[in-house]
């Protein structure tokens, strides 16, 4: 590698270490100030704990591509992405702490399987996420979706899923309560 290469390389490396020093718990504006929107909009997406339950909610958009058919079922998609992402990160947390817990117990873990099956999880689980309400904003045709799951849905979920390790699955079932109030209290 030539100096000049290297010297780049460098300044490039340094950067990334000043931004993930900088990497901290930044509190974002969670209202993008869509005018006249309903608040899911606003919101994004988002763990809710109100009175239906615990929650799921991943917030998509679609802007005009001259088919609303096809607006909608785009909207549709990137809200399932969302909520995909949102599940995915919960679980990972979901995943850690089982490991953590079963160290201290001293309960012999393999932990690349326990994180596969966890997030072999998402998949299931999603397949039961529904689009729980559209709004169409009339100034840019935008169109947002928001897609659900609930707490109860995963726990049903997990019941049934034959591939999942019965140690795991106790845990989740007894857990997943106390790490959405905690997963969601640090998302606030």
């Amino acid at each position: 590698m030539n100096i000049r290469k290297a010297g780049h390389l460098g300044a490039v490396l340094a950067c990334v270490a000043l931004l993930a020093a900088c990497a901290g718990r930044t509190q974002l504006e969670s209202d993008i100030g869509v005018k006249g929107a309903p608040d899911w909009v606003n919101k994004g997406t988002a763990y809710v704990k109100n009175q239906d339950g615990k929650l799921f909610h991943g917030v998509g958009s679609a802007g005009p591509t001259g088919d609303a058919s096809l607006q909608r079922s785009v909207a549709d998609d990137r809200a399932r992405a969302e909520l995909a992402r949102i599940f995915s990160s919960y679980l990972d947390v979901v995943s850690s702490d089982y490991q953590a817990a079963a160290r201290s117990g001293g309960a012999a873990v393999a932990e690349e399987s326990v994180s596969r099956q966890i997030k072999n999880l998402t998949q299931v689980n999603l397949a039961g996420a529904q689009i729980v309400a559209r709004w169409l904003d009339k100034k840019t045709s935008a169109v947002y979706s928001i897609a659900e799951i609930d707490m109860r849905q995963l726990k049903t979920t997990l019941g049934a899923a034959q591939e999942m390790n019965e140690d795991v699955r106790r845990y989740i079932q007894s857990n997943a309560d106390n790490i959405f109030d905690r997963v969601s209290k640090e998302k606030k």
